[in-house]
């Protein structure tokens, strides 16, 4: 068993970097204006000195993503593997070395596709392995709570508020945000996160996944991956996610903001307790 402080061994940086910097612009009045843009960064990733992929990221715990992104895409499944990660922003780079090559990384890295949606994305052949084999819980919610837990998340988004630019991504324990990332990606957000909770050990079957991002086939795997059976989104939904929405048995609510969401499945999982809005 991987106890806290052997977890924490093996990552030997706490990359931290600004995640918006001051400039000015011009309004349409030819006012000059300080503002805040979100910032982005390079990030290559190397495994076993390996280079795998490059990622567009704000840089918010790096570490986390790096860990994320590997474990989601097939590259690492156990946490004892890992001998140290270390983050350069010097060099743009992440290193992660484990105790053991992967036998079939030429395989994986050989089958490719490059994704579209916020910038371009890479799914590698591994990033399907296992997703037949999982079994998630069925929750239950209330509509009350949903409305409870929009409301806490507008506290929340502090890059989105003063720059814009980035997707936001949260677990969640009922109204409760646990945790939360801004990133360029909404991919990176949810990566980040999927790395925090390996990390920790943490289970998601309690947790709902709260995304500003579109619910797509890729957005919905990487949730399932990390055990959450409760999908909430801003933002819209694809055919392909909820496709596998329905195979995977995640609850998924999109276009939710305010009082208004749209539940796309697992509508008998919600209980619709709220009283309705008074009438101007």
């Amino acid at each position: 068993m991987i106890t806290p402080t052997s977890k924490i061994a093996f990552i030997k940086t706490q990359a931290e970097v600004p995640m918006t910097i001051a400039v000015t612009a011009v309004n349409e009045k030819g006012e000059v204006q300080d503002k805040f843009i979100a910032c982005e960064r390079p990030l290559t990733i190397y495994l076993n000195w390996r280079p795998i992929v490059t990622l567009m990221t704000l840089g918010a715990r790096p570490e986390a993503l790096v860990l994320g992104y590997l474990k989601n895409q097939g590259f690492i499944s156990d946490l004892s593997q890992l001998k140290s990660v270390i983050v350069d922003w010097d060099t743009n780079s992440a290193a992660v070395v484990t105790d053991e090559q992967d036998a079939d990384i030429e395989q994986k890295l050989s089958e490719k596709t490059v994704t579209t949606g916020c910038g371009q994305g890479t799914v590698f052949g591994g990033f399907m392995q296992g997703v037949e084999d999982i079994v998630l819980p069925t929750p239950s919610l209330k509509q009350s709570t949903l409305y409870a837990l929009l409301n806490n998340i507008n506290d929340y988004n502090e890059t989105y508020k003063n720059a814009g630019a980035v997707h936001g991504c949260g677990l969640c324990e009922d109204a409760t945000i646990t945790a939360f990332v801004e990133d360029i990606g909404r991919h990176n957000a949810v990566d980040t996160l999927a790395g925090d909770m390996w990390l920790a050990q943490d289970t998601g079957s309690n947790k709902i996944f709260y995304t500003t991002g579109r619910l797509t086939s890729e957005m919905v795997i990487k949730v399932a991956k990390m055990g959450i059976p409760v999908l909430l989104s801003r933002s819209g939904v694809t055919q392909m996610g909820l496709e596998l929405a329905q195979k995977l048995g995640i609850t998924m609510v999109a276009r939710a903001k305010g009082r208004h969401f749209l539940v796309y499945n697992g509508a008998e999982t919600i209980a619709f307790d709220a009283k309705p809005e008074a009438k101007a």
